[in-house]
């Protein structure tokens, strides 16, 4: 699955490479091409901001025992706003069930870091968009040849399509809106001295790939390790964190993302709720895409069944 998102993602540079190559083998060479130039650019990235984002991350791990301390001694929202009388209360009810939080976290972090473990496979992933990219006019012609109906094999044909644009509007639409995150976090949170910048931004580039959850996850652990760590004005980054989710919501999304992706909210809640059920933090991330799929197969089949009564 995660090859196909891939796919997805690199495929169209590959279309674009491929008619400006010589040769026979024109596919093949621009795959490889566009892996080398992945690659170098991978390699740059790391060199420019490795070291720091490293020295971040150490300082950070050092800290989480003393940060753990605080939040669970601390008065969170009456330190961001102490004019507001209702901080107490909240404050008081979120100690009151952080053990359960925590111990919720820690189950996640296993779960991770026992996945990060086998995260060896992950080469796997451009080994087979590979095949994928090479040979997908072969695989999708032998699929067409199966369906003998030249109705249904219409039919069909028109439902893959549908199904291709939605998945390549969101894949392309979650890798915008994650750069965009992670460069306009970096930048202002290196501008105004905010502690852990790169680390903090990269977390909400990352956490921007999952619907729903991700971004509300990144935007607590950006105020709270902010207001733990000795930053001057925690509430202001409260306040950017809220208006940057608006703007990525009702501006940015709309921009990027395909009509074919467009769900109900309610729809996107219970989607992403039933994803971490069933299949944790992969079924979060597949939840939209999955979601849109069976929205455009109803769509197609349901009118095919009206039409024909």
């Amino acid at each position: 699955m995660f090859s196909l998102v891939f796919t997805y993602l690199v495929f169209p540079v590959v279309r674009l490479l491929e008619r400006a190559l010589p040769g026979t083998h024109r596919r093949t060479l621009a795959i490889g091409v566009v892996y080398l130039a992945l690659a170098a650019a991978l390699s740059a990235v790391v060199a420019v901001a490795g070291p720091r984002l490293t020295r971040e991350l150490a300082t950070l791990g050092e800290r989480i025992p003393e940060l753990s301390v605080a939040i669970q001694g601390g008065r969170i929202l009456g330190t961001l706003f102490p004019h507001w009388r209702g901080a107490a209360v909240v404050d008081d009810l979120v100690r009151a069930n952080l053990p359960q939080a925590l111990a919720s976290a820690q189950n996640l972090l296993t779960g991770l870091i026992r996945w990060v473990s086998g995260a060896w496979v992950v080469v796997l992933i451009p080994v087979f968009a590979f095949f994928f990219m090479r040979e997908a006019e072969r695989v999708t012609g032998a699929l067409a040849r199966l369906i003998d109906d030249g109705t249904q094999r219409r039919l069909w044909s028109t439902i893959a399509e549908d199904l291709h644009l939605v998945l390549r509007d969101y894949v392309g639409a979650l890798i915008v809106l994650s750069l965009v995150t992670f460069g306009v976090w970096s930048l202002l949170f290196l501008a105004i001295g905010v502690p852990y910048a790169l680390v903090l931004a990269a977390i909400g580039a990352v956490l921007e790939l999952l619907p729903l959850v991700g971004p509300a996850v990144a935007g607590v652990l950006v105020v709270v390790v902010a207001l733990f760590s000795g930053f001057a004005h925690p509430w202001l980054l409260a306040a950017f964190v809220v208006v940057w989710r608006l703007i990525q919501d009702y501006v940015s999304s709309p921009l990027v993302m395909g009509r074919g992706v467009e769900l109900h909210p309610a729809l996107v809640i219970f989607g992403v709720l039933a994803g971490g059920e069933l299949a944790g933090i992969t079924g979060m991330f597949l939840s939209i895409p999955v979601l849109a799929s069976l929205r455009v197969l109803w769509q197609r089949l349901y009118g095919v069944g009206r039409d024909a009564h």
